[in-house]
């Protein structure tokens, strides 16, 4: 088993939004992100974060895949009541990407069922991994703090830009 760690230089990179950012508040964004769910009809959403997912599901958007820590800017929240199908957890400390979170995305994103994936760590780089296992026309949503929302359509190029994020992240084997 492996594990990618961020280095400074994609830290840099991974400050501007991966997709397309929708600016404004809550009501906005979400209302801007309906108009896009009812005109490109991806084939599933993947919410990563708790203020989005929650954002999402009380705005009748109920992703296919949400990906939380029940945490909110580094803040303790509640957890995200929705009735999915399966929930699992995995271990995902800041900062890195597990193989463990990893392949659990990649299983889930295969089935056509309700997921939560509750992480125990941080959630934030595993918007990549979404991104990469999700299928051609899927929107993965996250947050960009203090601004608003960001809509990533998938597509090969956005999969291949993600993959490249990925090699260029340092890898370690655990023993």
């Amino acid at each position: 088993m492996s594990t990618y760690y961020l280095t400074s230089d994609l830290r840099k990179k991974l400050k501007k939004p991966v997709g397309l950012l929708i600016r404004g508040s809550f009501k906005e964004t979400m209302r801007k992100l309906r108009r896009i769910v009812e005109e490109e009809k991806p084939v599933k959403i993947i919410a990563v974060g708790d203020r989005v997912s929650l954002n999402l599901v009380k705005n009748g958007l109920f992703p296919h895949l949400l990906i939380v820590d029940n945490k909110i800017m580094r803040r303790s929240v509640s957890p995200i009541l929705i009735s999915v199908n399966r929930t699992f957890r995995v271990k995902n400390p800041p900062g890195t990407i597990t193989t463990e979170a990893l392949s659990t995305i990649e299983e889930v994103l295969k089935q056509d069922y309700r997921t939560k994936i509750v992480v125990e760590g941080e959630e934030d780089l595993l918007t990549l991994a979404a991104v990469l296992y999700a299928p051609e026309k899927s929107f993965v949503v996250y947050g960009q703090p203090r601004e608003g929302i960001v809509v990533v359509k998938v597509t090969k190029e956005k999969k291949a830009e993600v993959a490249n994020f990925l090699k260029s992240m340092r890898r370690a084997s655990k023993s």
